[in-house]
């Protein structure tokens, strides 16, 4: 084609090039963590109902599993069980293990299983006061077998992919657990700031604390690959989540002390993490995790970011970050701080950063969480990188024509929500907001059925040009704000809300036809 001139024949072939057939894949999912799955002990669990929420969700077309971030949630920091709160940012909730698996790997007799409970929001003391010692009772037993499954272990504690994280990991639990101090800089000197006579000593100590902790990371591990694996085979690709930052009190921080922006003789943070007031907040929100040293982080070619991107494609098929615009630039707070308000925008790392995580993994592919204060160079980073970004249709509707979030200012390059793990339902958002906002809702989608809300706004994401549209489940059953999942800036309450009883996918069939029925309409069915 290139040789030719103005006036030659083109080839016979020259109208199959069709660039419709070549556009941009569009896709549909729905977010569930797996904490809110059915399950008989208290918390969702990577097992049978994980199986059966896959199958259904295979029924409605969709090919996207959206989780939370699957990191043990930091039982020291008064979150009641936030993924976004975690103690280890490469660990998995070992809370998700399943015991029935455990049963069927013959770490555990059915008699070692508690009686079921009724599937109420989860109360996760109770959870752990039920599961750890069992969990712990199954790790043992595979630490002290042997044949097929005591292998891989073996094998799963030498990769360097996992050795990396989970030695450091396993350490800090061990020592945490065996001090009152409440974080890591208080405890004794030697350990706080890892003297190697200190460190090997607390090593062969809590040798047996350590290898359980090893097994169970092991065990979540095997239990999550069987259910990516068989989401895969399904055609179901999951997307994860990543926090940018890492609790203070973390293995991540105590044992890379110089990759924060940490009191270099106490490691007590100096700068921490939060954002600026806004419309939402006179104060701002004070988040408190301590800050990237990205300076220091450059220098190393920010290996550990690199070895945390590698764990998460591990995990996930693709993933969020979550508060991408500080790759960009970030609000830094004053440690001891009370509020958000007296802060400073440092520049992020930028490009320079993702050209080294694409050198090393050779992939970037991620969502960009673009909500919040969003200027100029987030956009820039985010489109050079090739992320699309978030749109949340309840933003869409307080102000004129030029908002964002309408669905005529969607870019392909997008993931459209009618709202997200933070935001209300769609009907309990409904529910609360002014009248004229209510009235910009029904002359904008020309509501078809407002008493059905929840599925007026899963077919206007569904509508929408961005290539991914992705719903609550909540909205999928139509729930107002008693199944909210979290509101932001308040610590208690949130993270608890469960699906239903086993065999509630069964009683889907109409939801997965009527989901099945708006991708065909909108494009959305896998190719």
């Amino acid at each position: 084609m290139a040789l030719l001139g103005a006036g030659d024949d083109l080839p016979p072939n020259y109208t199959h090039d069709d660039p419709f057939r070549n556009a941009i894949y569009r896709r549909a999912g729905v977010l569930l963590h797996p904490t809110s799955l059915p399950g008989k002990y208290g918390i969702g669990e990577l097992g049978a109902e994980a199986i059966k929420f896959l199958d259904w969700l295979h029924k409605t077309g969709c090919s996207i599993w959206q989780v939370l971030p699957l990191v043990p949630p930091g039982r020291k920091s008064g979150e009641d069980g936030s993924p976004y709160a975690g103690q280890d940012a490469n660990c998995g909730n070992t809370l998700l293990i399943s015991l029935d698996e455990l049963v069927k790997d013959h770490l555990l007799e059915e008699a070692d299983l508690p009686d079921a409970i009724p599937v109420n929001n989860i109360d996760y003391v109770s959870v752990a006061e039920l599961k750890d010692p069992l969990i712990v009772k199954a790790a043992k037993a595979l630490v002290n077998s042997e044949g097929f499954l005591r292998n891989e272990l073996e094998e799963f504690r030498k990769r360097p992919q996992i050795s990396g994280w989970v030695e450091d990991a396993a350490l800090f639990a061990a020592i945490d657990n065996d001090t009152d101090a409440r974080v890591w800089w208080e405890w004794p000197e030697p350990l706080r700031d890892r003297h190697p006579d200190a460190l090997e000593k607390a090593r062969e100590h809590h040798r047996e604390f350590i290898d359980a902790f090893v097994a169970q990371q092991f065990l979540f591990q095997k239990q999550w690959q069987a259910l990516h694996k068989y989401a895969n085979d399904k055609g179901i690709k999951i997307i994860g989540d990543m926090p940018i930052y890492v609790g203070g009190h973390s293995a991540d921080v105590w044992a890379n002390r110089n990759k924060f922006e940490l009191n270099i003789e106490t490691g007590i943070s100096s700068l921490v993490s939060g954002v600026p007031p806004d419309a939402f907040s006179a104060t701002g929100q004070l988040w408190g995790s301590p800050l990237y040293n990205w300076k220091a982080m450059a220098k190393d070619g920010y290996s550990w970011w690199i070895k945390r991107m590698q764990r998460a494609f591990e995990l996930f098929d693709e993933f969020r970050i979550d508060h991408f615009r500080g790759f960009a630039g970030y609000w830094a707070v004053p440690a001891g701080s009370e509020t958000a308000m007296l802060g400073t925008w440092k520049m992020g790392p930028r490009e320079e950063f993702f050209d080294a995580v694409k050198r090393a993994v050779g992939k970037i592919d991620i969502i960009a969480e673009d909500l919040g204060v969003i200027t100029g160079d987030v956009v820039a980073l985010r489109k050079n990188i090739g992320a699309p970004g978030m749109s949340v249709l309840q933003f869409a509707f307080g102000s004129d024509s030029k908002n964002p979030y309408l669905l005529h200012n969607h870019e392909v390059d997008q993931v459209v929500y009618p709202g997200t793990h933070d935001n209300a339902t769609t009907l309990g958002w409904w529910q609360r907001i002014p009248l004229q906002e209510k009235e910009n809702v029904r002359k904008y989608l020309r509501l078809e059925n407002e008493g059905d809300i929840s599925w007026e706004f899963i077919r206007a994401a569904m509508s929408s040009v961005a290539r991914m549209s992705i719903i609550t489940m909540q909205d999928v059953l139509r729930l107002d704000n008693s199944a909210r999942m979290n509101t932001p800036a308040v610590q208690a309450g949130n993270w608890a809300w469960r699906v239903g009883e086993s065999g509630i996918f069964d009683t889907l069939d109409k939801e997965a036809e009527q989901l099945h029925d708006l991708l065909v309409k909108y494009n959305r069915l896998p190719c």
